[in-house]
């Protein structure tokens, strides 16, 4: 995700160019437009190594015992942490649409890339799902999207903690230019990891609508569906909120330990 800021900057530098004349070849050629094409087709094979891998497992342990709980966890952390490494500095590796959109509300991303971002990760999910469909020939006992264990209300109130938390840590380190911007994809796949571990076996751990969507597409099962598009949603945009609240100035750290009070740092006066 360290990419993030970059799509704002080349969406605005966009705007300022002066007109050029179309040549037939311009809607291809443009370096915009090809750029926009690799961030999408990013999006599209992390999403869909995302869910193999973090899904495939589940699978695998169902079929086969093979994995067990706390191996599935360590899956989806690592297999998050490797995708924001292999495509964060092409796309900013969301691979999720609440975070994609949580980005866009707070102005870290250009609104004119969500739709291309949501249809990519979208497609991704439902692609894996669909490979581990047919390579595991799953039968619907075998279920691998997200169900509810018990209250839904109680499943919807944890979606909404976890992906809370989620964006949270990803605002932490993919949007503030005082974080260790190499450390993102670790911090990213460790609070997956915890997430999972804590809430994968009450309401499914999904913190991504196309996580859900993928499996219950292609499976035929909605069952508590709403849960998963509202609470990652909402966790998501409550997480970026809070920490805009705390992010009080983008200045490094340094140049902050160098004003002798806060409020010097924040207004910009120095001695």
């Amino acid at each position: 995700m360290p990419s993030i800021n970059r799509d704002l900057e080349e969406s605005k530098s966009a705007k300022g160019q002066s007109p050029r004349r179309y040549d037939g070849s311009l809607l291809c050629s443009s370096p915009a437009v090809v750029a926009v094409i690799q961030k999408v087709f990013a999006e599209a094979v992390g999403t869909y190594f995302l869910i193999f891998v973090g899904c495939g497992t589940f699978v695998v342990n169902k079929k086969y015992g093979s994995i067990t709980f706390p191996g599935m966890c360590v899956a989806w952390g690592l297999i998050i942490m490797v995708m924001v490494y292999a495509v964060g500095h092409i796309s900013g590796a969301h691979l999720n649409p609440a975070v994609t959109i949580t980005f866009a509300i707070f102005r870290q991303f250009p609104y004119t890339q969500v739709p291309s971002y949501i249809a990519a990760q979208l497609l991704g999910s439902i692609f894996a799902s669909g490979t581990i469909c047919l390579l595991f020939e799953v039968e619907q006992e075998h279920f691998f999207g997200t169900l509810p264990n018990g209250s839904e209300v109680r499943s919807l109130i944890l979606e909404i903690i976890i992906s809370f938390l989620l964006m949270f840590v990803i605002s932490g380190v993919a949007t503030d230019s005082r974080s260790t911007g190499e450390l993102a994809g670790i911090a990213i796949g460790m609070t997956i990891l915890i997430n999972v571990l804590m809430a994968g076996q009450v309401s499914g751990a999904s913190m991504n609508p196309a996580r859900s969507l993928g499996p219950a597409i292609v499976m035929n099962e909605y069952k508590g569906i709403w849960i998963y598009l509202v609470g990652p949603m909402v966790g998501t945009i409550m997480g970026g909120f809070a920490y805009n609240l705390i992010r009080f100035t983008d200045k490094p750290l340094n140049e902050i330990t160098k004003s002798s009070t806060l409020l010097r740092s924040l207004t910009g006066q120095h001695r």
